[in-house]
C-alpha cells in the first residue's frame, strides 16, 4: 500500500469555488459532488479535474497519482515528464487528458535543518495539463485504506522557467493559460498536444508564500 508523501511536497491549492471552475472551464457535467476549497492537496488525495466525456466537459474527483511502474517503489507517481516512456503512452491519448484547477504550487527549497515549501502562484487561475486512468486496488494510507475502483490523475512536467529553477531545477508543471490551450490538450492528437509541454513565461508566474504548509490568502471568496 502507498505511504503518504512528506507534507508540502508536489502541492497544489485551490480556492476556485466549484462554480467558478465550471465557468472558467467551460463544464457542462458536473459529477464531483460538493467540492469545499482545498487549502493543500497531497498525493493520494481526491481533488477534482476536468475531463472530456462524450464531447462534454465533466468536472469530476480523481485521486492524485498513477500507480508506479514494476520494481519502482510504492509511491504514487504524481507527475509525468518523460512522455516517450511506454509507460505513459496509453494515457496520452486524448481521452485519458484532463485539466487540473490550481490557484498555486509549491516546491521545496534545499534549507537545513529542513527543506522549506515555496509556494508560485499564476497571475489567474490556470489548469496543469493532466492525465488520468481508471485502476482498481488499494489506496490511502494504513491507517486509512480505500479498496476498489479508482480514477487517479497526474499532471504533466516540463524544464522550469527562470522563476521555479532557483528552487527547483528539475522541473515544473506545464500550466496552460488559454482557452485555445484547454482544448488543444483535450483533444488534440498526441504530438500536437504535446507542444504545450514547456515553461511558463516567468512573468506570468509569482513567488506567493513560503515556508507555510499551505498558500494561505488573507482573502478568500
Amino acid at each position: 500500500m502507498p505511504r503518504r508523501r512528506p507534507p508540502v511536497c508536489n502541492l497544489y491549492s485551490s480556492y476556485t469555488t466549484q462554480a467558478a471552475m465550471r465557468r472558467a472551464f467551460e463544464v457542462s457535467r458536473d459529477s464531483a459532488g460538493n467540492v469545499p476549497p482545498l487549502p493543500a492537496i497531497f498525493p493520494d488525495q481526491m481533488a477534482p479535474v476536468v475531463r472530456k466525456v462524450d464531447g462534454e466537459r465533466e468536472l469530476i474527483q480523481m485521486r492524485w497519482g498513477f500507480p508506479p511502474p514494476p520494481k519502482v517503489g510504492n509511491h504514487p507517481v504524481t507527475n509525468v515528464r518523460n512522455v516517450a516512456s511506454p509507460f505513459w503512452r496509453a494515457w496520452l491519448k486524448p481521452r485519458y487528458r484532463c485539466l487540473v484547477p490550481l490557484s498555486s504550487f509549491s516546491e521545496y527549497k534545499d534549507t537545513k535543518p529542513r527543506k522549506t515549501p515555496v509556494w508560485f502562484a499564476v497571475n489567474k487561475d490556470r489548469p496543469f495539463a493532466g492525465i488520468w486512468r481508471p485502476w482498481t486496488g488499494v489506496r490511502g494510507t494504513k491507517a486509512e485504506p480505500v479498496e476498489g475502483e479508482h480514477l487517479l490523475y497526474s499532471f504533466l512536467t516540463s524544464e522550469p522557467n527562470g522563476v521555479v529553477g532557483p528552487i527547483h531545477p528539475k522541473a515544473m508543471p506545464v500550466i496552460l493559460t488559454t482557452r485555445e490551450d484547454y482544448e488543444t490538450w483535450l483533444t488534440a492528437p498526441v504530438e500536437e498536444a504535446l507542444e504545450l509541454q514547456r515553461p511558463l513565461p516567468d512573468d506570468m508566474l509569482e513567488i506567493v508564500a513560503e515556508g507555510a504548509r499551505a498558500d494561505q490568502p488573507e482573502d478568500v471568496h
